[in-house]
């Protein structure tokens, strides 16, 4: 009896203050496969983000050996982009890595696009709403909490308001975290 109660309590608290996935990275891959071919992300809605930058830690004031993200392609009904505003806002509470909201793409010396992972991101505000009260946990990682800090030079959430993300380098190794934010093995141009 104390068995079945505390698994009960135990399934309540977690998805109340923590939601948790776990992916087959073999499985996933295998589920974005088609988007190796940008082509097929435009047709599904993917749009790519409009400052259309190659996004690298250099770039962003960390050091350059950690490497790039790549390009982000968004689906803006996938993050429920609101109207806009001074920074990118939405509903998104969107989780699943099956049916990503962002692809990343590295840009090829050719001119092509070379698919090197995905992203979910969930905006803050939303995630709050849907009485999650702790971060999204996906293969027993915390995702990245991204919130600007005014007091700094830099936009520590790149123009977003508050949200948590989470990136799968799922196409090229990292170098041993294949979840961080940045790849040591993702270049950007320039």
């Amino acid at each position: 009896m104390y068995r079945g109660l505390l698994t009960v309590t135990a399934l309540l608290l977690s998805s109340t203050f923590a939601h948790a996935e776990d992916y087959d990275l073999d499985a996933l891959r295998a589920a974005v496969e088609k988007y190796k071919n940008v082509d097929a992300a435009l047709a599904d809605g993917f749009v790519p983000d409009p400052s259309g930058e190659c996004i690298s830690a250099a770039a962003e004031g960390l050091p350059a050996e950690m490497g790039g993200m790549g390009i982000h392609y968004i689906h803006p009904a996938k993050l429920k982009l609101a109207a806009p505003g001074d920074r990118v806002d939405g509903g998104s509470t969107h989780t699943d890595f099956m049916d990503p909201a962002v692809l990343l793409y590295e840009p090829q010396a050719d001119g092509s696009l070379e698919l090197v992972g995905v992203e979910n991101l969930v905006f803050e505000a939303a995630w709050r709403a849907a009485g999650q009260q702790g971060a999204p946990v996906t293969n027993g990682r915390d995702w990245d909490h991204m919130a600007d800090d005014p007091a700094t030079p830099g936009d520590e959430a790149h123009g977003f308001m508050p949200h948590y993300d989470q990136h799968i380098y799922l196409f090229r190794p990292g170098g041993g975290d294949d979840m961080a934010a940045f790849n040591p093995n993702v270049r950007c141009p320039g």
